[in-house]
C-alpha cells in the first residue's frame, strides 16, 4: 500500500489545526490550581487574608465553583462573603506568582507567601520571591497588569526556581 504524502500532510495540518482551537491547548487556566488539584489558593480560604490576616485552610464542607475552579473556605460565612464578591477576595493574577507575572511568564503562588496590597491578594512563588517583589512593589504590580492576561497563553507555568533577575 503506498501512501499519499500530500493528503497525509493535509490531515496533518488539519488535526493540527483544530488543537490550535481548543482552549485546553490554546493557554493556562486564567486560575492556578497547582498545589491541590482543581482548587484554586492551594485550598485555603481567600477570605480569611482580609478577615483574619493570615492564610487559613478551606475545608471540602465550604466550597464555591468559580472560573471553573473549587475554592475552600474555613466557614459558610466566608463562602458566602466570596460568592458575594468574588473579585474582591479572589487573588490577582489567577494566584499565580505576582513576581513572575510581573516579569512576563507564570510560576507558581504559594498561599503561605503572601501580601494585601490596594485591598487586592497578592500570592509568590516563595517568601523569598515575595521580598524582590515588594522591593519596588507598585512598578512590579504595573507590570503584571501590563503582562496579563497575556502570560496565560505562553510556556508552561514553572514549578522549579525561579530565574534569576537583577533589581
Amino acid at each position: 500500500m503506498r501512501i499519499d504524502r500530500r493528503k497525509l500532510m493535509i490531515s496533518a495540518a488539519a488535526l493540527l489545526g483544530s488543537a490550535a482551537l481548543s482552549p485546553a491547548l490554546a493557554g493556562k487556566s486564567a486560575v492556578y490550581t497547582g498545589l491541590v488539584a482543581g482548587t484554586a489558593v492551594g485550598g485555603y480560604d481567600p477570605v480569611a487574608y482580609f478577615t483574619k490576616g493570615k492564610p487559613v485552610r478551606g475545608s471540602s464542607k465550604f466550597t464555591v465553583k468559580h472560573q471553573g475552579v473549587n475554592w475552600r473556605f474555613s466557614s459558610a460565612a466566608n463562602r458566602d462573603a466570596f460568592k458575594a464578591s468574588p473579585g474582591r477576595y479572589a487573588p490577582a493574577f489567577g494566584g499565580y506568582c505576582a513576581w513572575a507575572v510581573s516579569q512576563g511568564y507564570t510560576a507558581k503562588g504559594d498561599p503561605r507567601a503572601w501580601k494585601i496590597v490596594g485591598g487586592r491578594l497578592y500570592l509568590n512563588y516563595n517568601r523569598s520571591i515575595q521580598k524582590r517583589w515588594e522591593r519596588n512593589q507598585a512598578a512590579n504590580i504595573s507590570a503584571g497588569k501590563r503582562n496579563w492576561p497575556k502570560v496565560l497563553n505562553r510556556s508552561q507555568v514553572r514549578s522549579g526556581p525561579l530565574r534569576r533577575h537583577t533589581v
